[in-house]
């Protein structure tokens, strides 16, 4: 009999840095999950990833158990690093925070459509400038 799913969480958490301290510890305890777990294996997946933001989706089974699924880092994160920018702009309309070349759109919109609702790498360039513009971030 398969297991049932009681809850779901969707986390961001910097690659093979998870620790017990919250705000990590207190979301998987009150879902049941063994952090220290968690965290070991969590850890042990993203090593390869180390300090990059990765987001995770967390299945908690009826007994316990848990099931997790890596998926690619937030376009904002990637669109930051690319731009080569610390945060975005306050003010999108206003003031820019930094500028991306349509290559950089393309290489994040590959990386990202996997997660994506787009059919097309055009479709997911397309997703990728719209949160370009919402971060106050110009596209070339």
């Amino acid at each position: 009999m398969a297991k049932k799913i009681i809850k779901t969480l969707k986390l961001q958490i910097k690659g093979g840095q998870a620790n017990p301290a919250p705000p990590l510890g207190p979301a998987l305890g009150q879902a049941g999950v063994n952090i220290g777990e968690f965290v070991n294996q969590f850890n042990a997946a993203t090593k390869d990833q180390m300090g990059e933001t990765v987001s995770v989706v967390l299945d908690v089974f009826d007994d316990r158990s848990f099931g997790f699924v890596l998926k690619t880092a937030p376009a904002s994160s990637l669109i930051m690093k690319a731009a080569g920018v610390k945060k975005a702009s306050g003010k999108n309309k206003v003031k820019k925070a930094g500028s991306i070349t349509e290559a950089q759109v393309r290489e994040i919109a590959e990386i990202k459509l996997p997660d994506l609702n787009a059919h097309t790498i055009e479709a997911a360039m397309n997703i990728v400038k719209g949160t370009c513009v919402s971060m106050g971030i110009e596209v070339k």
